[in-house]
């Protein structure tokens, strides 16, 4: 199986194929290459790499994506937390975290970003 194969099993056990399915619809010739890379990289080079679990990946995604600022693909990644086995009290200690190290309007947004997420569940 090719690095892009496992990328994209991986991509879709833990995003799910809904959202896969989105992305690939919206994937036109300008941003094909890009749906490739992230594919074949960072879901089939860094996602399936043996070193973490994917529970442990899950809790540092959050943490960066939260640092960062980057609030769609956190919520994204709030809903790849829990199908990958975190529970609600886990993602509220990540983001805890990252308003230590990060700083408390951080954590706020990502608080606010992953409340409705988790209400749903």
């Amino acid at each position: 199986m090719s690095r892009y194969d496992d990328g994209m099993r991986v991509r879709r056990e833990v995003l799910g194929d809904e959202h896969v399915d989105r992305a690939v619809a919206r994937t036109d010739a300008f941003t094909a290459d890009f749906q490739e890379l992230i594919t074949e990289y960072a879901w089939g080079s860094i996602w399936t790499r043996p070193g973490l679990d994917r529970r442990t990946r899950s809790c540092v995604t959050l943490a960066m994506l939260a640092t960062l600022g980057h609030e769609a693909e956190l919520a994204m990644h709030v809903r790849a937390a829990l199908r990958n086995g975190l529970t609600r009290d886990e993602i509220k200690e990540v983001l805890l975290q990252v308003g230590v190290y990060a700083g408390v309007p951080a954590a706020n947004r990502a608080f606010a970003v992953a409340q409705p997420i988790l209400a749903e569940d």
